[in-house]
């Protein structure tokens, strides 16, 4: 019976608190969540930091520092802290807590691309903050930026950590800058590769690009040297999932990705969205992954090597 990680990006960047109230803001909101995905199924989790008074997205460590030894202490999860941040962090920001607290996964993305989610400012007329309204309506503006140079950066910086990552390709492009970096040898089997839909910016949430994008990898890497997961954005996030989970990937929900658990309906907690693709899963036959079973087949360092 072949076992599925699930990962769940618990808080993200992009959506604001206005767009949900089950979305997690405050420390304890954001470990509580955290416990309770990992309760449900997750065996990875793709944690942000977001300013506790008002829901902005940070990277400040400290903020971390309020929520990161709570999940640890609780759970057994694998515990990703984002290098991605948000797209208007320079990378400094963005790497500041993984760099400190040197967890066993952190994500990185492998190239820069537009990064936008203003058309979700068209359904909204009252925001609970201030800050919210400029931030979505000013994405058509934003470009995330991730350098060859800033790569290295980041993958010089967190391997000497023992640190591995979630390679998130939201394009063909990213594939083959991923390749690149394995070619070079800074990237070593078996990697863990992200295939993202549905971000506008990045490639669309059609099925046509999941066989694309997975029988590119499989021309650049070779079968056996690298496990893939899939994420869709929004409306999409279910059944790009389901088929990525027939195709024998693995797969990523959260309130970071999408907002709803049906159509029209938003989630009530990230561990909502877990409970719902363990049902479908196990449907087809599949059980989730444990978390050591995650850390085995990503050959990660292990819990009692991490900083917090």
């Amino acid at each position: 019976m072949a076992k599925i990680i699930i990962s769940c990006a618990v808080t993200g960047s992009a959506h604001t608190p206005t767009m949900s109230d089950a979305l997690p803001l405050t420390p304890a909101q954001i470990a509580q969540q955290s416990i309770e995905a990992a309760e449900a199924g997750a065996a990875i989790l793709h944690l942000h930091a977001r300013v506790p008074q008002d829901g902005r997205p940070t990277g400040d460590p400290d903020v971390y520092a309020q929520f990161l030894p709570v999940i640890r202490q609780q759970t057994d999860a694998v515990i990703n802290i984002t290098t991605g941040g948000a797209a208007t962090m320079p990378v400094e920001e963005r790497l500041a807590a993984a760099a400190r607290f040197q967890p066993e996964l952190c994500s990185l993305n492998m190239g820069s691309l537009n990064f936008a989610f203003f058309p979700a400012a068209r359904r909204i007329t009252d925001w609970k903050y201030g800050w919210e309204k400029d931030y979505v309506e000013n994405s058509d503006d934003y470009i995330f930026r991730n350098t060859f140079r800033d790569i290295e950066k980041i993958l010089s910086t967190m391997s000497e950590a023992g640190t591995k990552f979630e390679h998130e390709c939201y394009d063909i492009g990213h594939l083959y800058n991923l390749a690149h970096f394995v070619d070079r040898g800074l990237v070593k089997a078996p990697f863990f590769i992200q295939m993202i839909f549905g971000i506008l910016g990045g490639i669309g949430a059609d099925l046509e690009n999941l066989y694309v994008m997975k029988e590119t990898a499989d021309r650049l890497f070779g079968r056996g040297t690298y496990q893939w997961s899939v994420l869709a954005a929004g409306r999409h996030q279910m059944p790009f999932l389901t088929q990525a989970a027939l195709l024998g990937g693995h797969v990523r929900v959260g309130l970071e990705d999408s907002l709803f658990i049906e159509r029209g309906v938003l989630a009530a907690s990230n561990a909502q969205q877990v409970e719902k693709i363990v049902r479908i899963i196990r449907e087809m036959g599949h059980e989730p992954a444990t978390p050591q079973e995650a850390r085995e087949t990503l050959g990660l360092k292990g819990g009692d090597r991490v900083r917090f």
